[in-house]
Parts: C-alpha cells; sequence; structure tokens
C-alpha cells in the first residue's frame, strides 16, 4: 500500500517532513514514519514510490545496525506497533521508528568521496568544491583523493539548503563540536564506502544528520545512508568523465532538469514509467547492500 501521508490519530503529530512525519510519543521519545513522498531540488513532488519508505526504513535499520560502534543513534529498539493504537499499527509496521527525543543540530553533515553534482559544476568553474582546493584536471565522476566534509544549513521545506565552509560550521557549533561532527560523519562514509564497494555499489556522496541530548552527548539521527540521502552508483558501470546511472533519486532529479520547470513548487508530474523505474532502483538499493 502506498503512503503519500500517514495519519495516526492516537499521537499528536509534530512536523511534515520532505519524507517524514514526525509524532510524539511522550517527552522522551519520538515516531518517525517514513512515507513514500519523494522530493528532488527541495520541493515535494506529488506523486509517491511504492514502497520506498519501507525501503529507507529498512536501509537505514541495517546500517544503524553495521556502523552503531562508530557513533550511538537515536534509535530506542522499541517497536512502533505498541506506541499507536491497534487501528494503526499496520500503518507504521515496517516504515517507522521510535527514537529518542534529541535537539537536531542547525547542519546538514555532507561527505564527498567522488566529483559530482553540484560539487563538479563548482570544481569545473574554480577547481574547489564548497571552497575546499582540490587538484587540478580531475573529471567528473573522479574520485577524489580521500573524502571531504562540506557541510551545508538546513533550510526550510521548499526552500533550499545552502552549502557552507567549515569557519561558517564552527561558528554555528562551536569549534569543538564541528571538528567532532567532521571526524564522525567522514568515518561513518569511509566505512560504509568500503563495504558498499565490497556489494557493487560505489557511494558517491552521502549526508548525515546528527543531534544531541540534554548533556551534549552526540548521536546519529533521522535517515542514514539511504538512496534518498545518497547518491548511489553500480560499479560495474562506473567511468570517470561521465555522470554514472543511480540507484537513487538521480533519476527523478535528471527527468525533472529536462522539463521547463523553475525548480520551485509545483513540481511537474511525474511520468509513471520514472516512479517505476525509480521504485526498482531503491529496492535494488537494499537488495545488494542488505542481503545476506
Amino acid at each position: 500500500m502506498t503512503m503519500l501521508n500517514s495519519n495516526l490519530k492516537s499521537l499528536p503529530l509534530l512536523h511534515r517532513g520532505k519524507v517524514r512525519d514526525i509524532y510524539e510519543v511522550d517527552e522522551h521519545r519520538l515516531l518517525i514514519v517514513q512515507t513514500d513522498r519523494i522530493s528532488a531540488f527541495d520541493v515535494i513532488l506529488s506523486e509517491p514510490v511504492p514502497e520506498k519508505g519501507r525501503i529507507l526504513t529498512a536501509l537505514s535499520a541495517f546500517w544503524f545496525e553495521k556502523l552503531g560502534h562508530v557513533i550511538p543513534n537515536h534509535l530506542t529498539g522499541i517497536t512502533p506497533e505498541s506506541v499507536v493504537d491497534a487501528a494503526e499499527k499496520a500503518e507504521v509496521e515496517g516504515r517507522a521508528f521510535v527514537v529518542k527525543k534529541l535537539k537536531p543540530l542547525p547542519i546538514e553533515a555532507i561527505v564527498r568521496g567522488y566529483l559530482a553534482g553540484s560539487g563538479w559544476k563548482e570544481y569545473a568553474k574554480s577547481g574547489t568544491v564548497c571552497g575546499i582546493s582540490l587538484p587540478a584536471g580531475l573529471k567528473e565522476a573522479d574520485r577524489l583523493p580521500e573524502p571531504i566534509f562540506t557541510p551545508s544549513t538546513k533550510a526550510p521545506v521548499g526552500e533550499h539548503d545552502e552549502n557552507i565552509g567549515f569557519d561558517e560550521a564552527e561558528r554555528l557549533l562551536g569549534v569543538d563540536l564541528a571538528k567532532k561532527v567532521r571526524a564522525a560523519a567522514i568515518s561513518l562514509y569511509s566505512e560504509a564506502a568500503e563495504y558498499a564497494l565490497s556489494k557493487g555499489i560505489i557511494i558517491a556522496d552521502t549526508k548525515f544528520e546528527f543531534g544531541q541530548d540534554e548533556k551534549g552527548s552526540l548521536y546519529l539521527i533521522d535517515e542514514i545512508l539511504t538512496p534518498d540521502s545518497s547518491r548511489f552508483w553500480p560499479k560495474d558501470e562506473y567511468r570517470p568523465g561521465i555522470n554514472p546511472p543511480s540507484f537513487d533519486k538521480q533519476f527523478v532529479r535528471d527527468w525533472l532538469e529536462a522539463q521547463d520547470w523553475n525548480k520551485k513548487a509545483p513540481a511537474p508530474e511525474l511520468p509513471a514509467e520514472v516512479v517505476e523505474k525509480t521504485a526498482l532502483k531503491y529496492r535494488e538499493a537494499l537488495t545488494r547492500l542488505a542481503a545476506g
């Protein structure tokens, strides 16, 4: 069953994001429901991708467990079905987490291991990515000498995130916390990228989000290393110099880029074939990464 919006009545709804609906369980816990909504260029599209929320939930759960030794995460281990009314259990089964209520940091922690997307466009003009100087002569999709941390602001729904330099991240977070976030993000990316490569997937870049508890301890929150938050490429089709096909929503972005659209809501209606192919790519990513 496809879900564009959740509709729980037993818990208060706090927020509808681009993909996730957030409910309050109590003063210490939240219920996060991953819908089948898809966004591109910070605009929520009107067509849901079937089973997308379940795939994001399963893949995030896999990575949270696999990378739990790097940094604690916000999962509580409480089953979502246990915090809603009996009639609502089917709505949350397989697509929700009960998580700790934490204070999100005001940045998105982006790590890039390859030259792609907006990073490639900037490099082609200035030889930098988010102000970080890179060696001359790199081609589109080239692997970077080492992963780089390129944070961005968190824009409200419908507005665009903005890349910021590390000095601005230090100003927003404080020097020590900014360095801790950078180290954690690069460590998470590096370990995940090495594992994914063994499964035939290149993680070109990804986005992490972090939060703190009342004691200031740092946690990994939101989703992690999914097709929504990452750029996945098939290893066997990777060629430096061209933009590889992807397992993520780049397929949707590419279709939208070819349309006469100003990247403001409302977005053009996605053709059924684009929705179907996107769903297949998401399922393939889950199967490759989390099976076996």
